[in-house]
């Protein structure tokens, strides 16, 4: 008797990233990354811009506020994993798609490395031996190796939890993040009632105005836009997140105001204190902390506390900056932009854990670089506005062509202002903000060039690189370099939205399509009918 049986090759199902993330989830991945925003510029932007800081603040703000409606539109409309890369990608093409994908991974990367940095900074505070500890090796000169050792030690705890999974990841955002709320919160509302005077915030804006400098207040000002990248955040974490269509505009909206409110009232109070600008511009290390030691009644308890916090909120947007890095890669190498060895997701936690790793280890070469540097802090927020000015551009830039090429996908949120045109017998809402909003960014990428000596050259340098490695990969892999490959966007588009379970969008845009493919049937046969008659009278003269 034969005991053999047929043995069925088992189907691996390739393993996808799970949808785990709630509306307040997706809220704190961005509050994450700017409300740490205060914890870093503050000090950078007002050693810069002095007594104008929450000008340049609210100049970068209302840039900000445009960049995020902009994300809101399309991280609801192709909620997927790459954020503004993927959308640069489906409107302008592989190659400009690979550019945005660089410029982020350039931000994102120095993301982990500045706040993994700046939160064992607030940890000094505690420890001021450590914080003013410097060594001199060979050519480099007042370095503090015991701060970078906690800055890697940071990073590598990161690593460990994002591969982990993006629940746990996520659980940490929501818990860190409340409590500083609360906290950012308290410190403006007991500073502005026991210790803000407005006759010292109109004497520092009298003597800017008279001593105006243009080159410090646009080197503070594009400091602070390239704080307020979490909305790239929230739009990264599109395809783990549970409803996008209706959770990421309710998030994104919600984030935007939150931390242009936060932003411009913490600079705002800080030069009404006396003295405080002074000290925050001297100590860029932990403004906050020290901003909130000079408020009477709670000083002595408000600035540890807020050093703390500041240690905290820094440690979840590096992790945020561990989060995006990994996913723009992922969808970079979904879209054969990049080897598929990079797509690899962890068969237990389904988390892409070797991106996880490569761009952690990037953001540790970073901060090693950095860090034989005396001012390393001042050195990663140099580079860092480089690669969120470029990818902001792009993804402006995609908006509009998107509107044109794709006005069938259901875009459950618009940006305001929008223009009825026609084009190509469609009606299309031409973004009227947008175009402030491309201006803007435009404006920020001008500062950058202008005023960052460091960015200036490891942002195009960095781009350039990557830019060959693209071209050997395609060509390796015969692909096109300059064109793209074929994609089936509207089968990609009805896929995400069934996985994201928004069935009445899948609905809609299946009408919309089904409504386009009439007409242009119906084109068709109006044109063969306009054409048949000269075709018979072509023939008759023939004959």
């Amino acid at each position: 008797m034969n005991n053999n049986k047929e043995i069925k090759p088992q189907v691996s199902e390739k393993a996808e990233l799970r949808r785990d993330v709630t509306v307040w989830g997706s809220f704190m991945w961005g509050y994450a990354d700017v409300g740490a925003d205060v914890y870093v510029a503050l000090g950078l932007v007002m050693a810069a811009a002095q007594g104008v800081t929450n000008l340049a603040f609210a100049a970068a703000g209302l840039v900000y506020i445009m960049i995020g409606l902009c994300y809101t539109e399309l991280a609801s409309a192709y909620p997927v994993a790459g954020g503004g890369h993927y959308y640069t990608l489906r409107g302008l093409g592989d190659f400009w798609g690979y550019v945005a994908g660089i410029a982020l991974l350039l931000d994102y990367t120095i993301d982990i490395a500045l706040f993994a940095y700046a939160s064992a900074g607030y940890i000094n505070f505690f420890f001021p031996s450590i914080a003013h500890f410097s060594v001199s090796i060979g050519p480099f000169a007042n370095i503090n190796p015991i701060w970078c050792l906690e800055a890697l030690v940071i990073i590598t705890f990161l690593i460990w939890l994002n591969i982990r999974g993006v629940r746990e990841s996520s659980m940490l955002n929501e818990i860190l993040g409340i409590v500083d709320i609360i906290t950012e919160s308290s410190i403006i509302v007991m500073g502005f009632l026991f210790a803000f005077k407005p006759e010292i915030l109109t004497d520092h804006w009298i003597y800017a105005l008279r001593h105006w400098n243009w080159h410090n207040f646009m080197y503070g000002s594009s400091l602070a836009i390239i704080s307020y990248v979490g909305l790239e955040s929230i739009s990264q974490a599109a395809q783990e997140t549970r409803r996008p269509a209706t959770i990421i505009p309710r998030s994104s909206v919600a984030l935007i105001f939150t931390v242009f409110i936060f932003a411009t009232a913490f600079s705002t109070v800080a030069l009404g204190i006396p003295g405080a600008m002074e000290a925050i511009s001297n100590n860029i290390g932990n403004p906050v902390a020290v901003l909130a030691e000079r408020i009477p009644i709670i000083g002595v308890v408000a600035g540890p506390f807020a050093a703390i916090l500041g240690a905290t909120i820094l440690l979840i947007s590096s992790n945020s900056g561990v989060m995006g890095a990994s996913r723009v890669t992922y969808s970079m190498s979904e879209l054969k932009l990049i080897p598929k060895w990079f797509d690899k997701v962890h068969p237990k936690h389904r988390t892409p854990f070797r991106t996880i790793i490569v761009f952690s280890l990037v953001a540790v070469v970073e901060v090693l670089l950095a860090a034989l540097t005396p001012r390393a802090m001042d050195t990663l927020g140099n580079m860092y506005a480089f690669g969120a000015s470029t990818g902001y551009l792009l993804v402006f830039i995609a908006l509009f062509v998107l509107r044109f090429k794709d006005p069938y996908t259901p875009r459950p949120y618009k940006m305001p202002l929008n223009l009825k045109i026609s084009y190509r017998k469609e009606k299309i809402d031409f973004p009227i903000l947008g175009i402030f909003g491309l201006i803007g960014v435009s404006l920020i990428l001008f500062e950058v060039i202008l005023t960052h000596p460091i960015g200036r050259i490891a942002g195009p340098g960095w781009t350039i690189f990557g830019i060959i490695i693209y071209f050997l990969f395609r060509r390796y892999k015969k692909l096109p370099i300059l064109g793209s490959v074929k994609h089936d966007w509207e089968q990609k588009q009805i896929e995400v939205l069934t996985s994201a379970e928004e069935y009445e969008l899948v609905e809609n845009y299946k009408q919309a399509l089904a409504d386009r493919n009439k007409r242009l049937a119906k084109q068709a046969k109006n044109d063969c009918e306009n054409h048949k008659p000269n075709d018979n009278k072509e023939t008759h003269d023939k004959s």
